[in-house]
């Protein structure tokens, strides 16, 4: 065995492992729970822009953009934009190495690769913010509910023009709301890509810490993500992900397309 397939191994071994410490994982839980009172996900941004993700997931989302190489990255929910802004990174630097094995410089504004962002109340000082953003030319916008008719076929629209796709769910977290998302949204994803559904830990919170939302232990990404699966099983849970993670927002929510 050569020192990179050693390498390898060990890594594999270590995540396995790890996603079969259970109290690990009870300790993992109550740290995300401790730092949750500090609205921990607010601290971080991704090139000026805020991100509200965890670092870990972030990193995550790095790796499988590299894997998958994809054409389109959808995403639900924008928020402040850091979350386009990222991914149009990635992809930009995807770009970047097929100009160095090409030898062909690609304009960023002419790149067939994009970054579609979906969210029913895009405020207007995000907005601004995004569009004066220098990865602004990898990105565009559509305001509207993520599940109204109407802006599903403006989606799929634009879904049909690519052949690589990544879809990342994160808008509204009821169980309702996520599974509409993941029944528009899910049969887009190319094989071997990733329906990325975010904030599925809600189910292994306290009940307590959403008084004011309308999702909760119950009602929320997890669920509906259990729930779709009964019928699809041309998704499964990358479990791996979660092993390798252990601080993460989307447990049972890293779903990969077989076929």
């Amino acid at each position: 065995m050569n020192p990179v397939e050693q390498f390898n191994l060990e890594v594999k071994e270590n995540i396995e492992k790890m996603g079969n410490d259970n109290p690990l994982y009870d300790l993992t839980l109550n740290w995300i729970r401790s730092i949750s009172t500090y609205k921990y996900p607010y601290n971080f941004t991704c090139m000026g822009r805020p991100i509200i993700q965890l670092p870990q997931d972030m990193i995550a989302m790095q790796e499988l953009i590299w894997q998958i190489k994809p054409d389109l990255i959808i995403e639900t929910g924008i928020a402040h934009g850091g979350s386009l802004v990222f991914s149009a990174s990635m992809l930009a630097l995807l770009d970047m190495c097929d100009t160095i094995k090409s030898g062909e410089t690609i304009n960023p504004k002419e790149s067939n690769r994009k970054v579609l962002g979906i969210d029913i109340d895009i405020r207007p000082h995000n907005r601004a913010a995004i569009e004066a953003h220098p990865m602004f030319s990898r990105i565009q916008m559509i305001q509207g509910s993520s599940i109204a008719p109407d802006i599903i076929a403006q989606v799929k629209t634009v879904a049909a023009r690519y052949s690589r796709v990544l879809v990342c769910l994160d808008s509204n977290h009821t169980h309702d709301h996520v599974l509409a998302e993941l029944d528009a949204y899910a049969p887009l994803t190319s094989v071997n890509s990733y329906c990325v559904v975010f904030d599925t830990l809600i189910e292994d919170m306290p009940k307590e810490m959403f008084p004011d939302r309308p999702w909760g232990p119950g009602n929320n990404p997890k669920t509906a993500v259990w729930e779709y699966l009964k019928t699809h099983p041309e998704f499964e849970i990358d479990k791996d992900i979660q092993n390798k993670l252990l601080i993460t927002v989307a447990p049972d929510g890293y779903l990969k397309r077989r076929f």
